[in-house]
């Protein structure tokens, strides 16, 4: 049977662009996510140098949950299974990130009298120093893939529907 002869053979494309962005964005909070879990105590340093948590409970609540919970969506979305749920976790994730960040940026930018683009500092996302259009760039487009993932539904190659079928 080609691709003419199957039902709405529009959606193979759907299939495939669901399950890569569900690859790429698991795959990427894995890794932020067990670098910063990794390496503990500097994370917990980058975290306060944002100065939006006094107490000091509750920053090392966020710090020592935070990686892990990022760890979870991950590998739930490698696995397939709650993947509308783990996207939206993610991009509920992202969006704080996304400003905190450019905030951050903003105030060094205003300090040291630079262009924007040429700001570069480790915002504490697990990958080191970056330079911050990069960082907000790929910071779009992995809430881009979230989003895409909350209202794409996608079968193919989730642990979820394969554990359905053989029961």
């Amino acid at each position: 049977m080609n691709d003419r002869d199957k039902p709405f053979p529009h959606l193979l494309g759907h299939e495939f662009v669901g399950s890569a962005a569900r690859w790429i964005l698991g795959c990427v909070f894995v890794y932020m996510g067990l670098s910063k879990a990794l390496h503990a105590v500097d994370f917990l340093k980058l975290l306060r140098q944002y100065e939006m948590v006094q107490s000091h409970v509750l920053l090392n609540l966020i710090a020592a949950v935070l990686p892990w919970f990022e760890v979870l969506c991950g590998l739930l979305l490698l696995a397939g299974i709650a993947v509308r749920g783990s996207a939206f976790m993610s991009l509920v994730m992202l969006v704080p990130f996304f400003f905190i960040v450019l905030h951050r940026a903003m105030a060094i930018r205003e300090a040291n009298a630079i262009p924007f683009c040429a700001i570069r500092f480790d915002c504490g996302c697990g990958a080191g120093e970056a330079n911050i259009c990069y960082k907000l760039l790929e910071s779009s487009l992995l809430m881009l893939l979230s989003g895409l993932l909350i209202t794409v539904r996608t079968n193919r190659w989730c642990l979820r529907y394969d554990l359905a079928k053989s029961g």
